[in-house]
């Protein structure tokens, strides 16, 4: 039986999500069904030698100058033309353009995109040329109810075009005590002391760690035992820098930077907390409740499909970082509450957002579009 070709399109392929996401279809749909490659604009950083390990090419088409410059469509429509996929499958923006327009220079049989954000903060021009690319495509996914709502409401695609399919995510192995001893005492986090943390790409809007910060001179003055430990990097990493020096807490922030794996960096937390003024879906808060974590996050876009409030963690409004420092306190003065919170998250994360449904829903998505357009 002829193998399903699938080409995944993707803007950088280096450590967010969306990546990860494709990362676990590669991994999890059944190669006896399935052959996959990936293009992107660029890929960076260690991720890229894990899909080379699970046999998927990437081929990288070049950095968009605008979303109108022509040098990446191209280049995709050359692997395209070479590779002759069944299926193109683009998330991001720049990923849906790229499937959208050399999937129907190529004449791919079926043309699929996937929203993987929040886009309130998109302009009119965005959105119609969303609309414009949607309309390009055969199908488009949401990764959450607010991406889907934008897809159905702001875009007004007919439901017959959009599936729901929100995010899973790959359980790991927990790291060793040894190992989590030895981070506590490389970033200088005393046994015993509260550890709120966060992995966030630094990068302030749309991220907001610096009401993280905020929050935190409120609850060092309660709780002088408590840091915040940052995991991550970007752009704005001096700023929040300065912005914890000028708040007097440089002794209670630790930056530690981008981390491949950061599986053993929440098992150092006691909290896991993300301030987000805007997120599509919010998969590190599923890794947080993977490690048994109770969160705090921002009541935006497909968070609170994820936090059960009052029953895995709290929610919040953004840009709120008197309310952050509330439900820090609130968790930090009774540990019993932090492990109920964990042990029920962990069960959510579970029932709900495991990569192996994520890639079911995904496989079946691909088989039903395969029927109804009978391709194979």
């Amino acid at each position: 039986m002829k193998k399903v070709r699938v080409l995944h399109c993707l803007e950088t392929i280096g450590s967010g999500g969306v990546e990860q996401r494709r990362l676990s279809l590669i991994k999890g749909l059944d190669a006896t069904q399935y052959e996959q490659r990936v293009v992107c604009t660029q890929a960076i950083r260690g991720l890229p030698s894990e899909f080379e390990r699970a046999g998927c090419r990437i081929t990288q088409v070049g950095v968009f100058r605008s979303i109108t410059d022509r040098a990446p469509y191209r280049a995709a429509l050359e692997v395209v033309r070479s590779y002759q996929p069944d299926i193109i499958h683009g998330a991001v923006y720049e990923g849906v353009a790229l499937a959208a327009v050399a999937g129907r220079l190529g004449k791919v049989p079926i043309i699929i995109g996937e929203e993987t954000s929040d886009p309130r903060n998109r302009s009119w021009k965005g959105d119609l040329l969303y609309w414009a690319l949607a309309s390009l495509c055969h199908h488009m996914v949401g990764v959450s109810s607010s991406a889907t709502g934008y897809l159905l409401q702001t875009i007004k695609l007919p439901r017959r075009k959009v599936t729901l399919i929100e995010n899973g995510v790959s359980q790991k192995l927990r790291a060793s005590e040894t190992t989590v001893k030895a981070l506590r005492k490389k970033f200088d986090l005393p046994i015993g002391g509260l550890v709120i943390g966060t992995v966030s790409r630094l990068i302030d809007d749309p991220k907001r760690v610096s009401d993280l910060i905020r929050a935190m001179s409120m609850v060092v003055s309660e709780h002088p035992e408590a840091w915040l430990l940052v995991v991550g990097a970007g752009p704005d990493e001096g700023a929040l820098k300065a912005l914890a020096n000028d708040l007097g807490l440089s002794d209670h922030v630790r930056f530690v930077g981008y981390q491949a794996d950061p599986q053993p960096f929440y098992q150092v937390m006691d909290v896991f907390a993300l301030a987000s003024a805007h997120e599509g879906f919010g998969l590190v808060l599923v890794e947080a409740m993977f490690a048994e974590l109770p969160v705090i996050a921002t009541r935006v876009g497909g968070i609170p499909n994820i936090v059960q409030e009052s029953e895995t963690g709290y929610l919040v409004e953004p840009f709120q970082p008197v309310n952050l420092a509330n439900f820090i306190l609130r968790l930090a003065d009774d540990p019993t509450l932090r492990h109920s919170m964990g042990l029920k998250g962990r069960a959510r994360a579970l029932a709900q957002f495991s990569a192996e449904r994520y890639v079911g829903d995904v496989d079946a998505l691909y088989q039903r579009l395969l029927a109804e357009r009978r391709v194979i």
